[in-house]
């Protein structure tokens, strides 16, 4: 038989909904009778106003038992009655996705937040697909520009590369995201900011909706003023509408700012379900989120791509809390900002000894790679040798490799060294960086 449009929304429509009844409301927590669901589906609980009109109060199902359903509350402005019902959301509709979005700005569950109406043409896809299968990915096989030297010289990217960027707090590390994200060349950019300051909000998306390109940008928030389901929704969201691009054979850029903030949500999902606390109290449901969300992304056969960049906030400048390290074990590369050079005014402040890319080596030229790992070795014995040498105890002469450093450690440092708007070409970083290996000789 023909499809109709009206059959088809008959099929996805939920005439007698599954609920139960709140039998307990705890802070950010509620515990209820039912309905049957899955971990991650989302209900309505119904509540009641003064006048007696119903006002629903959406919440995510967050662990479940043989006589108890826990529910996280997306909302906190309503209050919650014992006995009030929790209707199941019908797990047809999934989220939408599309080329409406291209050009928006949209919350976690996106709804858009830029004031321009409702958001059309959409598609809806089933969200927790999962990650491509091992053997449908392909390695990064071209060379990602960035316009940052630091970075395309000696830290060389690929198109489907996931890497990280390793800051504490105060050294550049929103700047460099804004300027990577202009300056990147892909498909669409989806930008994807979990508990971040409203007002950090609206300035990043004028800015963004300000350009002349500002159709491929898609800006995905969660304040820090929302609750901890909603952030953590806010990055799943994110990587649907990379998916469905990457589908398409598009180059997606997908910068999420910042995975310690969806952790820290994470981990407040699971202490109110009642998950036991481990290192740091993150609750287990942190370490399994985290491979999931970086598997998600990279380049699959069939030309489609999502090169993923992700911000990872240290607690101290050591970088040396859990969540760092589960993002560096897990990642294609990190960038590790360096509070000393922020503090001399060098941006960006990419200490290039404690960074690595891991498809570097195999993505640039012999001549750049001589150069590169000459210029990292240079910076690196003069950083074994920069308390003897600022202290005044070294003497010129004792040791050739860190006078060689010493004498190419400042065009290396220009050569890293630019504005926050300049955008510098690749291949003239690239004659740039060989030039430099005339004093700075080539290892291995």
């Amino acid at each position: 038989m023909k499809p109709h449009r009206f059959l088809d929304r008959l099929e996805g429509t939920d005439f007698a909904p599954a609920h139960g009844r709140v039998t307990r409301v705890a802070a950010g927590m509620v515990e209820a009778s039912g309905p049957p669901g899955v971990l991650g589906d989302l209900c309505d609980i119904e509540c009641r106003d003064a006048g007696g009109s119903s006002r629903y109060v959406p919440a995510e199902i967050a662990a479940i038992d043989t006589r108890v359903v826990k529910l996280v509350p997306l909302r906190d402005d309503t209050p919650i009655d014992l006995g009030a019902r929790v209707i199941a959301r019908s797990r047809h509709g999934g989220v939408a996705v599309g080329d409406g979005f291209a050009g928006r700005a949209v919350g976690a569950l996106g709804q858009p937040i830029d004031g321009r109406g409702p958001v059309y043409p959409k598609t809806q896809v089933l969200t927790g697909s999962g990650a491509p299968k091992p053997m449908e990915r392909i390695d990064p096989s071209r060379v990602l520009p960035t316009g940052i030297r630091a970075i395309d010289g000696l830290l060389t990217l690929g198109v489907g590369q996931r890497v990280g960027v390793f800051a504490a707090s105060g050294v550049g590390k929103t700047s460099l995201v804004e300027q990577l994200a202009s300056q990147i060349d892909a498909d669409r950019c989806i930008l994807c900011l979990v508990g971040e300051r409203g007002r950090e909000v609206e300035a990043l998306w004028r800015m963004l909706s300000n350009r002349e390109d500002a159709g491929r940008f898609t800006l995905v928030a969660a304040t820090s003023d929302e609750s901890a389901a909603l952030r953590v929704r806010s990055v799943d969201y994110a990587l649907s509408l990379a998916e469905h691009w990457r589908a398409r054979g598009e180059h997606v850029l997908l910068m999420v700012d910042s995975v310690t903030r969806a952790a820290m949500a994470l981990r407040e999902v699971g202490l109110a379900a009642g998950a036991p606390p481990t290192v740091r109290a993150y609750t287990p449901n942190v370490f399994a989120a985290l491979p999931r969300m970086v598997e998600r992304c990279g380049a699959i056969q069939g030309g489609g791509a999502i090169t993923a960049i992700f911000t990872v906030l240290s607690e101290t400048d050591d970088v040396d809390d859990p969540i760092v390290e589960v993002m560096k074990s897990l990642l294609d590369g990190h960038i590790v900002l360096s509070r000393t050079l922020a503090e001399q005014g060098h941006f960006p402040a990419i200490d290039v000894v404690r960074s690595v890319s891991r498809q570097a080596e195999r993505l640039v030229s012999a001549g750049q790679r001589a150069a590169m790992r000459g210029a990292v070795a240079m910076l690196a014995a003069y950083e074994e040798a920069r308390i003897m040498i600022e202290s005044g105890v070294y003497k010129g002469g004792t040791n050739a490799l860190v006078d060689r450093a010493m004498t190419a450690r400042a065009s290396l440092g220009d050569f890293c060294r630019q504005q926050r708007d300049e955008c510098g070409d690749m291949a003239e970083t690239v004659s740039r960086l060989i030039a430099l290996a005339r004093e700075v000789p080539s290892h291995g």
